[in-house]
Parts: structure tokens; C-alpha cells; sequence
């Protein structure tokens, strides 16, 4: 049986990182505005704070930096750290970095290690992800037309990517690319580090987005880019494998932010509802939106209680990719349904900048596409599970 009351050593972690949020994190937020760089100050100075607390990098071994807590309490953080669109970054544990930085520690040779995971695991440089291309559909990962032909002791990369989030300020970009074009499909492509200043990759833009966030998804072009041999991560042909690797973690990660935001949302939806009256009621008295209420609250719960299980799954090296798939599809529309009602619930302010909801309603609808579209991970639980019902009943 799985049991998600946080144990005495969960609680105080947890209790910790409320702390600091409500102390540190929470009043910084007036430094943030989207499209503008937070004072790196004032981040590394909150930083420090959590270093201090021994809640740095939860996503991470003990042996890598972090604190090794496993999946089921980093869950149990993020949902707190998602409410503050600054708090991942101060608590080290934002994307992409961190699925960057567990898929060097699963296949990083010591060298690439020491060179790239360890610095970036203590917050001295970003990194990139670059596997998306724009003549190709993302939700086919075996569709990719960048290429890296091995020449003597370099390897040269040609190709197009984009959405290739935080590149523009990142100082190394892993990139996939086809390596064995005739192998199996699943066996073509390889991952390799691209130093940020590497002659021949070029940074083409930042990809306009809704809201343009700070960040920036970017666009990059590889023209005969000439990287050391040794500068493949994993093994040749290894590139589609280790990217289910990096992306099972990274979306269950997204998911659990996601609770954060939802969270906040409907806090804000409360207290609209007890403060705000309309012909001589409150609106918490009128029965719609009492509704709504329910409806958001249910959304949060079934969302938390997935993506607990998927995480507790994880813990116990079980297999939790049905799991990650149903959170990840269901987590993001329900994201979209509480962002979607306490904005309504405010409205002409809700669509103003004055409340977070604007942008988190902007996030909430990037939610369904990134990292896999809903549709996508509804045919992985639906085959799944029509697969397991036929060896069940001999059909």
C-alpha cells in the first residue's frame, strides 16, 4: 500500500521550504517581471538562503549535489515551490536544467561530469535541450532530420532546432541528432554536449511566444558544428532511449509546479468569492459558483493524488510510464479548467496584469503541448491499457 502522509523527515522539509517562501521567496516576487532579467543579486542571495537550509537541488542524489530525498518528496516540494514563478530557480530545481542534470548523471562519462553536471548542479551555468525541429511534428521523437557525422576524432552536427528552451543564455545545448540514419528507428539518433561558443552553432532567435517569457525558446542552427568525439553523452545510437529517460522525470516535474499554480489560483478564487458581493450577495453564496468551486478542488485533488503515485512509483523503480502519461494529459487540462475559473471568477481584473492569472493562464495552455500534447499521451495510456486487457483476458 502507498501512504502519502509526509513522513517527520517529509514534514520538516516541507515546513522549511514554507518558510522560506513565505519569508524570502514571496516578497522577492516584486523583482519579477516578465521579459526582464531578475537582479542576479537578489537570486543568488535567496540561493544561498536555501543552500543554507539543506534544500538545494531536490531533484538530485547526495552524491551529485543534491538532496537525495527521492521523487515522492520532491513532489511534495514543488508543489509548494510552482505557487512563485521564481522559487525553481532559487531551490535549484528548474527546467530544463534539472532533466538536464539527471540524464548527465544517469549517462555523463566522469569527465562530462565533472566539466558540465557538477557546475551546473550548483547553479554556476544553465544548459539547453535541443530535440524539436520545425519541419518535423514533435510528438514524432524518431522524426528528426539534424545529423552528426563522426570525422576522425570530431564529430560534425548539421540541422535546424527550435524550442529549445534557455539556449540564448545557456553555456552547453545537449542536442539529438541522427547518427545511424539505416539503424532501427528507435536506434538512429544520439545526444551529444555543444559548448554554447561552439563555431557553427548559431542562436538564430528567441522564439516569440505568448508573453514572450523570459527565457526564451530558442532557435538554433547547426552549420557544420565540429565538436570533440568524446563530446557523445551515452552510448552511439542511445539518443532516442535516453531521452524517454530525461522526458518521464521532467514531465512529472511540470506536473507537480502545476499543483503549485492551481493552488494559488484557487486561493485567489476563494478569497474573490468571500470578498466580492454583486446585488447585495457575496458570490460565494451563489450556487454556480459554489460549483465552480467544487469542480477546482476536485481538479487539484485527482491532479496531486496522480502524480503522487507516479512519483511513488518512481521511488520504488516501478513502471511509471502510464502514470507519468495519465498526470501529464489530465494534470494540464486541469490546469487550464482552475486558471480558466478563478479568472472568470475575477473578471475584467482576472485579464488584467494586476493578479498572476493572466500569465498563468497563458502557461496553462502552453501546459497541453510541451513535453508531449495531450493527445499524444492519451494514446500511450489508452494502448496500454487495451494492450494489458487483451494479455488479461486471452482476447
Amino acid at each position: 500500500m502507498f501512504d502519502f502522509s509526509p513522513t517527520p523527515e517529509q514534514q520538516t522539509m516541507i515546513d522549511a521550504v514554507n518558510a522560506i517562501m513565505t519569508r524570502d521567496i514571496y516578497p522577492a516576487e516584486t523583482y519579477y517581471h516578465e521579459n526582464e532579467d531578475f537582479p542576479p543579486h537578489v537570486m543568488a542571495a535567496l540561493q544561498a538562503t536555501v543552500k543554507e537550509a539543506g534544500l538545494w537541488a531536490p531533484h538530485m542524489p547526495k552524491e551529485a549535489g543534491g538532496t537525495g530525498t527521492g521523487v515522492v518528496t520532491l513532489a511534495l516540494m514543488n508543489e509548494i515551490l510552482g505557487r512563485s514563478p521564481i522559487a525553481p530557480r532559487a531551490f535549484g530545481t528548474s527546467a530544463p536544467d534539472t532533466s538536464n542534470q539527471e540524464l548527465l548523471w544517469l549517462a555523463g562519462t566522469p569527465e562530462q561530469k565533472a566539466k558540465y553536471l557538477m557546475p551546473a548542479v550548483s547553479g554556476h551555468l544553465y544548459s539547453a535541450f535541443a530535440m524539436t525541429e520545425p519541419e518535423f511534428a514533435g510528438s514524432d521523437p524518431v522524426a528528426l532530420g539534424t545529423r552528426a557525422e563522426q570525422q576522425g576524432v570530431v564529430w560534425e552536427i548539421n540541422g535546424h532546432k527550435w524550442f529549445s528552451t534557455g539556449a540564448s543564455h545557456a553555456a552547453f545545448v545537449i542536442v539529438m541528432a541522427i547518427t545511424d540514419p539505416d539503424a532501427a528507428p528507435h536506434q538512429r539518433a544520439s545526444m551529444f554536449i555543444v559548448d554554447r561558443d561552439t563555431p557553427g552553432m548559431r542562436v538564430v532567435r528567441d522564439v516569440p511566444v505568448m508573453g514572450d517569457a523570459l527565457g526564451g525558446h530558442s532557435e538554433i542552427v547547426f552549420d557544420n558544428c565540429r565538436i570533440p568525439a568524446d563530446h557523445l553523452l551515452g552510448e552511439r545510437g542511445a539518443g532516442f532511449r535516453l531521452a524517454q529517460m530525461r522526458l518521464g522525470p521532467g514531465r512529472i516535474t511540470h506536473v507537480m509546479r502545476w499543483i503549485g499554480v492551481m493552488n494559488r489560483s484557487f486561493e485567489m478564487m476563494l478569497d474573490r468569492a468571500l470578498r466580492r458581493r454583486t446585488r447585495g450577495r457575496r458570490l460565494a453564496d451563489l450556487g454556480t459558483v459554489q460549483q465552480e468551486i467544487a469542480r477546482s478542488y476536485a481538479d487539484i485533488q485527482a491532479t496531486r493524488l496522480l502524480t503522487l503515485y507516479a512519483a511513488w512509483l518512481m521511488d520504488r523503480d516501478q513502471d511509471s510510464r502510464l502514470a507519468v502519461s495519465l498526470s501529464k494529459f489530465s494534470g494540464a487540462q486541469a490546469l487550464n479548467r482552475v486558471v480558466d475559473r478563478a479568472l472568470q471568477l475575477h473578471g475584467a481584473l482576472g485579464f488584467s496584469k494586476d493578479t498572476p492569472l493572466e500569465a498563468y493562464y497563458r502557461e496553462a495552455r502552453a501546459a497541453r503541448i510541451y513535453d508531449g500534447v495531450d493527445e499524444v499521451h492519451q494514446i500511450v495510456v489508452a494502448k496500454r491499457l487495451l494492450s494489458q486487457f487483451q494479455a488479461e483476458s486471452g482476447q
